[in-house]
């Protein structure tokens, strides 16, 4: 039971706080809970997908044959390949990090799941597009202009600010 409670700590907090609200202030009580309600069902939506493709991944693409694409050594390729897998990707950023998850415990290099990351939240295709008509051409190519090299440059930094310690606590938490 303790250990049940402190799993879901924050969601119960959480449902005491919407409570709360809906108890002193019942129409924002009712909108938090409709918004509430309208984000579970939208994330249950993407989820079920999302772990599906993930067990493919899993089980179709073999570790030597990440490490080769995306590993230490994969150089220019696997910078290609996660911003391409970053940008070609649908749904929201939580959805990316349990792939990156995977991808990490495939062996892919750290800095290149942190490019997929960024792209994922960035330059994403369909985000392109609506920027481009919503905002112009001159606009969305501005702004991937700037985001491509901005996202290599963090990536790369943040992979050399931790050390060794750090990158391998990443990894084994990937791994569990």
């Amino acid at each position: 039971m303790k250990t049940l409670f402190k799993r879901y700590k924050y969601f119960l907090l959480l449902l005491v706080i919407n409570i709360v609200v809906y108890a002193f202030y019942p129409s924002v009580g009712q909108k938090s809970i409709n918004i509430t309600w309208s984000n579970t069902v939208e994330m249950l939506s993407v989820i079920p997908p999302i772990f599906i493709l993930l067990g493919l991944l899993d089980v179709w693409v073999q570790r030597e044959t990440m490490i080769k694409l995306m590993g230490e050594k994969s150089g220019i390729l696997g910078i290609l390949i996660a911003f391409f897998l970053g940008s070609a990707a649908a749904g929201p950023l939580y959805a990316a990090f349990p792939i990156a998850g995977v991808l990490l415990k495939k062996g892919s290099k750290f800095s290149n799941v942190l490019i997929f990351i960024g792209a994922w939240s960035t330059t994403k295709i369909p985000l392109l597009l609506f920027e481009a008509s919503s905002m112009g051409w001159k606009f969305m190519i501005t702004r991937f202009v700037i985001d491509i090299p901005g996202i290599m440059l963090i990536a790369f930094f943040t992979e050399r600010l931790l050390n060794e310690k750090e990158k391998q606590h990443i990894y084994d938490s990937a791994v569990r």
